[in-house]
């Protein structure tokens, strides 16, 4: 990786260190989802409300499933409400891709299937 001052920055890139320090193009970050094997295979057995987001088609669906998952008690009133305001703000699709049907199935049923088949083939060679 190569490391520069601001100063030599500047020179070599004055229009992107001009961007940099005024802001542009900047995207606050609501949350991270760190992503590993168990949190996936959670996913599948216990999804969570963006999991529901992410199935709606429209903010209507989407704002029905935080209404729902708020009178239930599984998320709470301050968490709902940013997730509604997030949603007003950003958008649908600012939960992530939309998840079509087979959505689970293709991304589950796949990976096991390939992982049986690694399985077998590495038992094989012993």
């Amino acid at each position: 990786m190569v490391e520069f001052d601001k100063e030599t920055f500047k020179k070599l890139f004055p229009h992107l260190a001009k961007e940099i320090e005024d802001g542009v193009m900047t995207f606050p970050i609501g949350g991270v989802r760190w992503s590993n094997r168990s949190e996936e295979y959670d996913e599948l057995r216990n999804p969570d409300v963006i999991s529901f987001i992410r199935r709606c088609r429209t903010e209507k669906e989407a704002e029905e499933i935080i209404d729902y998952m708020e009178r239930r008690g599984e998320i709470s009133h301050e968490y709902a409400e940013s997730l509604r305001r997030q949603l007003r703000e950003k958008g649908l699709r600012s939960f992530g891709e939309y998840k079509p049907y087979g959505y689970y199935f293709r991304k589950y049923y796949r990976r096991s299937k390939v992982r049986y088949i690694r399985e077998q083939v590495e038992s094989s060679e012993e």
